[in-house]
């Protein structure tokens, strides 16, 4: 591609496409874009840059100059503007194309995958290298505390992706993260996901398959040695591999593990690590990152106070407030294991405290009934679960719908105590009526869920 083209971004306004259109602006290429939703941060931080921006899908918002069109992965066909770039025979890209032509070859990319933890350990990872004054560039589907922002782009050696197992663009089905020239791969687990475009969890090992096979012999692999699904992914790798857990058979051990409330310690490779968050997935987390941190050539002294000044992620146990004693928790957890997870954490952080968990099934896969039976069961950890209505109902098959009302049944059936609320004017009522001071509320979902954070707490 030459140097003097440009690029229009049909869908600019992605948390990863907008960034990755500011990366190019920044280094010289003309760069317009348009999107259904222009509205801030993204709608400001563009124009900041001098991106054009127009709002809608038309065929005449392609400029006649435009060299490249670049097609997020939210577009499909119908969008004008695919249209227009399919019948005129322009050039065409997905943004990971782009990202690998332009910021990541030749460079030293460190690629975290897995169904979970990506977000966090990506964060993590790049925090360890920019604290120690390695400038890295990265891009993070999150807002990591530390870092300001999800994605920048410099001139640094060492680039730290999130690396997602989701399809590229409605004309490349293959996983994101096979676009990412990986020198270093992280595989935190593998569970079924995204049942809109998998059918099952075979499909997606296969994905992660293709992605060890493009390591070369001078990477590595990190792979949690405590998950089968990993295990058999790496076998045969053509890369090398060290499996990091807790299990005797891990090349890389984490051991003497202490839980506080104020966060966690544990030790690999004979050093011994802090983190100022709790829950096993978060020292899980912490020693992927630190072991890809090793590799690029920190030490562990550097790994130590890098992790010791993590300050998190957005949305990943997050504390919005407090009133009368009763906590309101952020949390991003959608998926059973996530869930689990995350409410053994906060038990941990919040020892003795009566736990609600409000939770909106949005993502792709808990929208479906794939997971009916595993969300209850996971659900039902929690002292009181509230189901809300489910996002965007129409776009699931009737028949592949999940049932939130048998859900709330079967969280009960289970032990717990649970309820389907379909609208968030009535959980709030319900849980302003019997939350009690000492109490914690953690809302769990991929999305804005109505601002209930806020009209809770003003509840309160």
């Amino acid at each position: 591609m030459a140097q003097n083209q440009h690029f229009h971004f049909v869908g600019i306004c992605g948390t990863a496409m907008g960034a990755v259109a500011a990366g190019m602006k920044a280094r010289g290429f003309t760069v317009t874009g348009s999107d259904a939703n222009v509205y801030p941060p993204m709608s400001t931080f563009l124009e900041a840059q001098g991106i054009p921006l127009v709002e809608g899908y038309k065929a005449s918002n392609i400029p006649a100059d435009a060299d490249v069109i670049v097609i997020g992965n939210a577009i499909s066909r119908g969008n004008e503007e695919a249209e227009a770039a399919l019948e005129r025979k322009l050039l065409y890209v997905s943004l990971p194309e782009v990202l690998k032509e332009h910021f990541l070859r030749g460079k030293r990319n460190f690629v975290v995958s897995g169904t979970h933890g990506k977000t966090t350990t990506s964060s993590m990872l790049a925090w360890l290298l920019k604290a120690a004054d390695r400038n890295p560039s990265y891009m993070i589907g999150g807002l990591p505390k530390n870092l300001g922002g999800g994605a920048v782009f410099t001139d640094s050696e060492i680039t730290v992706l999130e690396g997602d197992e989701y399809d590229t663009a409605f004309f490349d089905k293959r996983s994101k993260f096979l676009h990412y020239l990986p020198e270093c791969v992280v595989i935190n687990n593998i569970e079924f996901d995204h049942a809109d475009i998998y059918n099952n969890v075979e499909e997606i090992k296969l994905s992660f398959r293709r992605l060890l096979n493009i390591v070369p012999r001078n990477g590595m692999a990190f792979v949690n040695g405590d998950d089968s699904h990993a295990l058999q992914v790496a076998v045969n790798a053509p890369c090398p591999v060290k499996t990091v857990g807790m299990g005797e058979n891990c090349d890389l051990r984490i051991v003497d593990i202490d839980y506080h409330t104020s966060g966690s310690t544990f030790t690999i490779g004979g050093e011994v690590y802090e983190i100022a968050m709790v829950g096993e997935f978060n020292v899980r987390n912490a020693a992927m990152a630190v072991c890809a941190g090793l590799f690029a050539g920190l030490s562990p002294e550097q790994a130590r106070a890098g992790l010791l000044s993590f300050e998190g992620v957005a949305r990943r146990q997050e504390l919005k407030g407090e009133v009368n004693g009763i906590k309101v928790v952020d949390d991003f957890a959608h998926h059973p294991t996530a869930i689990r997870l995350a409410i053994a954490a906060l038990r941990q952080r919040y020892a003795g405290a009566r736990l609600w968990v409000l939770f909106e099934p949005r993502s792709n896969t808990t929208k479906r009934s794939v997971f009916q039976t595993e969300l209850a069961q996971s659900l039902a950890l929690a002292d009181f679960a509230v189901v809300a209505a489910i996002a965007d109902l129409h776009k699931v098959p009737e028949a592949e719908r999940l049932d939130p009302d048998r859900l709330s049944h079967d969280i009960v059936a289970f032990g717990g105590k649970g309820w389907y609320l379909p609208g968030v004017p009535e959980i709030v009522d319900l849980v302003a009526a019997q939350a009690q001071p000492g109490d914690v509320i953690a809302v769990l979902s991929n999305g804005g869920f109505g601002g209930i954070h806020q009209k809770l707490l003003d509840r309160l």
